[in-house]
């Protein structure tokens, strides 16, 4: 390599490959099928959802505060959700 790379940049958990690990390297396509299979296999269903997936429409306000609060931010409605429920609902 001709160019230095920026230190910013650096991964130490994910180095840049040596012209060696290029060499060693396998196409997937020519893995064994088995392996193939097993590694395009994804995470699978979920085998008891305790969630359902919908699509709702929010305003532009409440969707940009919720995201605005990271990760898990839809976790974060849905409590929202309940905890109105628990306030509003008559059980």
């Amino acid at each position: 390599m001709s160019k230095r790379p920026d230190p910013e940049l650096i991964d130490d958990d994910n180095p840049e490959w040596t012209d060696e690990m290029i060499k060693q390297s396998i196409r997937f396509g020519d893995l064994p099928e088995s392996l193939q299979a097993t590694l395009r296999r994804g995470r699978g269903p979920n085998k008891a959802p305790t969630k359902e997936r919908i699509s709702i429409r929010l305003s532009q306000e409440t969707v940009q505060y919720f995201r605005a609060t990271g990760d898990g931010w839809q976790t974060r409605v849905d409590q929202a959700l309940r905890e109105w429920m628990a306030e509003h609902v008559v059980a």
